[in-house]
This record gives C-alpha cells, sequence and structure tokens, in this order.
C-alpha cells in the first residue's frame, strides 16, 4: 500500500534516488530513464484524455492503461536481482500484453489497410494520440538499452511494445475510422 504524507524527504538532493526494494541509484541511471519515459507516456495519456468527450470504450480503455503504466513503473523500480524478497513485487502480466492485443485488433478491424505511412495529425485527440505514441516509443528504447545491461522483464518489453501499437490504432480510430488520416506523399514538394 503506499502512503505519502511528505512530499518532499531531501533524500535526492544528492542527484540519487531510491528503487522499491532500498538501494540508491543515481538520477541519470538508465533505469530511471526508462520509469521517467513510461511517467511521461502516462502523463501523455492524461492530457489526451481531456481530448474525450464521455466513457466509451477508447475512454475506459487509457484509464485502464493509465493504470497499467503505474505497474510498469513499479516493476522497473523493483529491479529482478534473484534475491528473496518479503513481499511479492508488481510486475506486468502477459494477461495486461493480450488485453492491448484484443483492443488494438477490437480497433483495427473497422479500419482500411493502410497504403501509405500516415502523417501524425488530423483531428486534436489523434495528434494526442500520436505525441503519446512518440513517447511511448522512447520509453520503449531506453527499456530495451536497460535490457542489454541488466534484467527486464519480457511481459514488460512487450506491453510498452504493443501499448505504442496500440495509440497509433487508437489515433487512426480517432481520425473517423481511419478516414482522416493523413497519408505521406514520398517526394510530394521536392
Amino acid at each position: 500500500m503506499v502512503k505519502l504524507n511528505k512530499i518532499y524527504t531531501r533524500t535526492g538532493d544528492g542527484g540519487t534516488t531510491g528503487l522499491a526494494t532500498g538501494p540508491r541509484r543515481k538520477k541519470s541511471d538508465l533505469r530511471l530513464h526508462a520509469i521517467g519515459d513510461v511517467d511521461e507516456t502516462n502523463a501523455a495519456l492524461g492530457l489526451v484524455r481531456l481530448e474525450i468527450d464521455g466513457e466509451g470504450a477508447l475512454a475506459g480503455g487509457l484509464k485502464r492503461i493509465q493504470n497499467d503504466l503505474f505497474d510498469l513503473g513499479a516493476d522497473l523500480a523493483t529491479p529482478e536481482t534473484g534475491d528473496a524478497l518479503s513481499y511479492e513485487p508488481l510486475r506486468i502480466v502477459t494477461t495486461q500484453v493480450e488485453w492491448l492485443e484484443s483492443e488494438i485488433d477490437r480497433l483495427n478491424a473497422a479500419l482500411s489497410p493502410l497504403t501509405s505511412f500516415i502523417l501524425p495529425g488530423g483531428s486534436r485527440l489523434a495528434s494526442g494520440l500520436h505525441m503519446a505514441r512518440t513517447v511511448c516509443r522512447r520509453a520503449e528504447r531506453t527499456m530495451v538499452a536497460l535490457g542489454a545491461e541488466e534484467a527486464v522483464g519480457k511481459p514488460a518489453l512487450s506491453y510498452i511494445n504493443r501499448l505504442s501499437d496500440y495509440l497509433f490504432v487508437a489515433a487512426r480510430h480517432a481520425n473517423d475510422d481511419g478516414r482522416a488520416d493523413i497519408l505521406w506523399v514520398p517526394g510530394k514538394n521536392r
């Protein structure tokens, strides 16, 4: 259970922060970059949700994803060291990845196949989803780089990869099921 009575502790003033298991890392550490990129993805989705009217499937899905992104942050904040812990660490699980896949399939069913790459834009909602997608891709790149140096769970990597796919399809959905997508025209302005 999370309980925050005091927001500032001064323990980070020296440029370090504590992980869930206790050890302190430099704030420039790759693991902290990954956690920060996931947090930024979540904040971008908070802005996107302001563009959605009502509580439809997309709004509910994004709300669920924001919660899952906190799970992902907790997963990253608890490095897999092989040491026994006194508690069961929160990890991304395959059912969270499978849910994203089912939502991608559901949204994609109404979309026409692409004949070109699309330019990020169209509606305000689609533009926000594309921006969140690019932040999510950065989080994925950081997590992959971290995974080359130390353990990162496979479901966590799958989740962040699938999330960017979801955000792409959701952006097309927000653009009148792709009818308002702006297609890239290679070499158009030469």
